[in-house]
This record gives C-alpha cells, structure tokens and sequence, in this order.
C-alpha cells in the first residue's frame, strides 16, 4: 500500500496565542469560504520528530512523563509515534487572500500543514464521549 501526502501550507508565525497558516498558491483556491467558519481542524507534520527513533516509539508515559501510566501512542497525544501528525482546533480569526489567522494553534513555526478541515459542532462534538481517569488529572 502506498500513500503520499502533499503539505499544503506552513505555519510562519507565532505571537502568543496567534498564530499564521501561509497557504501555498497553488492550494489557495481550497480556502474559498472558510470565512464562514469560526473554527477550524488543523492537521499538521510534527517536523522535529520526524526522526527514525521516535517513529518507531510506541509506548509512552503521557504528558511528557508527568502520568505514571504507560500507554500505547495511539491512546494518547504523544508528538513520538509512526506518523508525526498533529491535529489541532482552532479558532480562525482572520483570512488575508492565501493567509489564516488562527488562535489556539499548538504546532510550531515552519511545521508543514498537512490539511484543514471545517469544524462543524454536531459533527465533531460528542457529548457523552469517555476518557481515562488518567487524562482527567
């Protein structure tokens, strides 16, 4: 199975709680109407741990070791794992032709943005969803 993901922005600046998504040109046309949204799904490559050794981590102790329980990648929000990919919502405050201005972005600048999404409450909100005691800490 072969699969090829294309970045199509970068994230250029970081100022406190904002930060700018630089959509590339030729990807510009995809942000037609997001305006219209007031939040939004960002996914993004986590750059500095696209390394071989921390690919092929997977089990971890959450929070940056802080949780004393060790779990498997997939069962919490390591930056370590297979496929270093980040997902983010963010508030969007500002779109200037092929630039987003977002709030609550927690990737860093130069990180590549894989894709954006529009987020929709009753899609992507679920209200009776059910977390580890661990996480809750």
């Amino acid at each position: 199975m072969k699969g090829e993901i294309r970045f199509i922005g970068v994230v250029e600046k970081r100022k406190g709680e904002e930060a700018r998504i630089r959509i590339f040109p030729e990807y510009c046309a995809g942000i037609k109407g997001i305006e219209g949204f007031s939040h939004l799904i960002i996914l993004y490559w986590m750059h500095l741990r696209d390394n071989e050794e921390k690919r092929q981590t997977l089990l971890v102790f959450p929070r940056g070791g802080t949780v004393n329980i060790e779990t498997g990648v997939f069962a919490c929000r390591s930056p370590s794992r297979p496929n270093p990919i980040g997902l983010c919502v963010v508030k969007l405050l500002k779109v200037e032709e092929c630039t987003l201005t977002v709030r609550g972005l927690d990737a860093f600048e130069n990180s590549p943005v894989i894709d954006i999404k529009p987020y929709i409450p009753r899609i992507d909100s679920i209200s009776d969803a059910q977390t580890p005691k661990w996480i809750e800490g």
